[in-house]
């Protein structure tokens, strides 16, 4: 069965994909919608992928299709197709959705929110940094007189709108780069890894190897146009002192790390370092340091902003700077503030070439009223510590990937989740041990089962899908790469640890306790036998042909998926996932109506979905058929005569030979604990019988010998 199915998967993937045809027509349209004032647009160039857009003799600027420039995959292992307008000061005239196969906005939120994300981009610049918040931040819009952009994001599409904004950025810097003057780049740099001497802090600034910038109160109070003493906050500094006064200085080169670190610190600062990653350290003094008194550490800093080439640079706090990796250069000033940056993401960052540091200040008069004022402070260091690398390299290999961005930000819950396995695996290992403590393991089973609906599930949006296996076979197809499978960390973790035991344990140790939806079909069933529902047992025969239904719905979705993405993503609304996890039943009344209906009737028959209809437990079932163990264990008498264990398995996934059924069992462990339960085992009984009726003739034959 398993044989044939495999091969039906492999000759399913030999079909070919239908192309989308070209509709010049229609191109010219979107087009025109981003540039409403083009008088003339003319073919994609053929040495750059762009359409040149004038206003009669004037260049407006150029339109793009994103996958031109991006090949990023979006979430179901496709690119997001769009179109972009960039005009000639780097300025987005728009963003055009044309195609896209995210199951979120598909079948989910609907397309709105998404298109309602792109529209943000409109008049904003590639000068600006644009960071992707939360739809619930209280952040959004530009920061006066700043260079930091916070868009508003989409809750639950989080990966989607993240590989939106890298892809609209990342292109939107090839063509700027290549065809707009203003942003042509200088030759690229590197810090010198063989020129070193050491020096103290003054001999360091003396020399230009560390930079410092003052912000006297006279020109902060110029271009606030009042004086600093009609803010209510004290920010008059001593005689002679600045308003601010900062220092800045390029880590990465040993002349600079080494003596601000020492040798031994630079070196544990570089092993933790990326290949291309780039770190500037900032320090201040005076009454208005560079990051705030509420900065939360490892995010980006909202007073200061680095600007190179007329791009915005992104800088994100390391928060390295601790007593394990302490600044000890001898001579240097005490600090306000003092932070690692990491440097560049999608503008890239060239350490010789001038760059400046915006700092912005806003100053409140009241609790209505602000003043704001920004200063440019030229960021440049002695060319000195730098060499000319003789060949660029390509932006995606210097920037950071999204998905390291995405593991960072989730860093504790991936760490619960790797410590919930951990232990869950060790359940497992010794679940002979621990069925002998059968309330201990029943209360930590519900206890896991809750964590799974709630943290993996609700929370941490970890419920796996069919959707991920057409994204895996559609990625082979076209040219496999793990990006795509690591911009959601929990959804990757558990698909890992899945595949795993797979091979250990069967395809039960996901669909018995890592399935979100399958722990609210447990809860369900709990509730209808306390609600005193009539329990539904599906006669033997009905159940053994109805459990392979499961198999032709997965081998329908995935078929089709070679055929028509879209059409897949529609028919696998089989999966209630979505509707009960993803978005907690908050959508259309129909699949609503659907996914309660399902836990409904699991509420008579137990775990219904799970058993006949699940693609994805088919899936599973057919992948744990190489297992390594068969591990729960059977004696003689099971099956023949007992039928304790067959039963009490609520999914009846034990034959009335006493086999396990490893295609169906979910591996709640109930058998084993039967049959570790000299009460409940009826091998244990009848011995028990026996070992007493021997012991009393035992004791009646020294009676009559006495």
């Amino acid at each position: 069965m398993a044989g044939r199915i495999m091969l039906l998967l492999l000759c399913l993937s030999l079909f070919p994909i239908p192309l989308q045809a070209e509709l010049n027509d229609a191109r010219h349209a979107v087009i025109q919608e981003l540039f409403p004032s083009a008088t003339v647009i003319e073919d994609k160039l053929e040495d750059f992928p762009v359409y040149p857009v004038y206003q009669l003799q004037q260049l407006l600027g150029y339109a793009y299709e994103s996958t031109d420039l991006s090949r990023l995959q979006g979430f179901a292992g496709k690119p997001i197709r769009m179109m972009i307008g960039l005009d000639t000061k780097g300025r987005f005239t728009g963003v055009k959705v044309l195609d896209h196969h995210e199951p979120v906005f598909l079948h989910g939120l609907g397309e709105e929110p998404m298109f309602e994300f792109v529209d943000q981009y409109e008049g904003r610049s590639l000068r600006e940094q644009i960071i992707v918040q939360s739809s619930n931040s209280s952040r959004s819009g530009k920061t006066s007189e700043g260079d930091v952009v916070y868009f508003d994001g989409v809750s639950k599409a989080t990966v989607s709108v993240l590989i939106i904004n890298d892809t609209v950025l990342s292109s939107g810097l090839k063509v700027a780069r290549q065809k707009l003057e203003a942003f042509a780049q200088a030759a690229p740099t590197r810090a010198r890894p063989d020129f070193f001497e050491p020096l103290d802090w003054n001999r360091l600034i003396e020399r230009g190897f560390i930079g410092r910038a003052t912000v006297p109160v006279e020109s902060v109070e110029e271009k606030l146009g009042r004086p600093l003493s009609d803010y209510p906050a004290d920010l008059n500094p001593a005689d002679n002192e600045p308003f601010a006064e900062l220092f800045f200085a390029y880590m990465n080169s040993p002349m600079v790390g080494r003596n601000l670190l020492g040798d031994d610190g630079y070196r544990r600062f570089m092993e933790r370092l990326g290949e291309n990653e780039r770190v500037m350290l900032v320090g201040s003094r005076g009454v208005f340091p560079h990051v705030s008194p509420d900065f939360t550490p490892g995010s980006s800093p909202d007073r200061i902003g680095l600007v190179q080439n007329n791009l915005a640079v992104e800088m994100r706090d390391l928060n390295w700077l601790d007593q394990s990796l302490p600044l000890v250069a001898e001579g240097m000033p005490e600090f306000e503030a003092a932070n690692l940056f990491r440097i560049g993401g999608n503008a890239g960052f060239n350490p010789g070439a001038e760059s400046h540091l915006k700092l912005h200040i806003e100053l409140a008069r009241n609790h209505l009223i602000s003043d704001s004022a920004t200063f440019d402070l030229p960021v440049s260091f002695n060319e000195q510590l730098f060499e000319t690398v003789e060949i660029a390299a390509p932006a995606e290999s210097t920037r950071e990937p999204v998905w390291v961005g995405l593991w960072k930000e989730r860093w504790w819950q991936i760490a619960l989740l790797v410590a919930s396995l951990t232990v869950l695996t060790i359940v497992f290992a010794k679940q002979k041990t621990f069925s002998r403590h059968p309330k201990l393991l029943h209360r930590f089973r519900w206890g896991f089962l809750f964590f799974t609906l709630f943290f993996i599930g609700f929370y941490a949006q970890g419920q796996l899908s069919v959707v991920n296996i057409y994204t895996l076979l559609l990625a082979i197809w076209d040219g496999f790469s793990l990006d795509v499978f690591l911009l959601d960390p929990v959804i990757f973790i558990l698909w890992t640890y899945t595949l795993i035991t797979l091979f250990i344990w069967g395809r039960g140790l996901f669909c018995g306790w890592l399935c979100p939806f399958g722990a609210l079909q447990e809860m369900a069933a709990w509730l209808g036998e306390k609600l005193r529902f009539r329990q539904i047992k599906v006669p033997e025969h009905w159940h053994r042909r109805l459990i392979l239904l499961k198999y032709p719905i997965l081998l329908g979705l995935v078929g089709t998926a070679f055929y028509s993405l879209t059409l897949a993503e529609q028919l696998a609304e089989i999966e209630p996932f979505k509707t009960s996890i993803t978005l907690v039943f908050w959508r259309y009344w129909p699949f609503v109506a659907y996914a309660v209906g399902l836990l409904v009737i699991g509420m008579f028959i137990h775990k219904f979905y799970c058993r006949y209809l699940c693609p994805l437990g088919a899936g599973l079932a057919v992948l744990g058929r190489f297992r390594l163990f068969s591990w729960l264990e059977r004696i003689d008498r099971c099956g023949s005569p007992c039928q304790h264990c067959k039963n009490e398995c609520g999914i009846n996934a034990i034959r009335k030979d006493g086999r396990i059924d490893y295609d169906e069992c979910i591996q709640c462990l109930e058998c084993v604990v039967i049959l570790r339960d000299e009460n409940q085992c009826v091998d244990s009984i009848i011995r028990n019988r026996q070992e007493q009726k021997q012991r009393a003739q035992i004791l009646a034959t020294d009676a009559a010998g006495a």
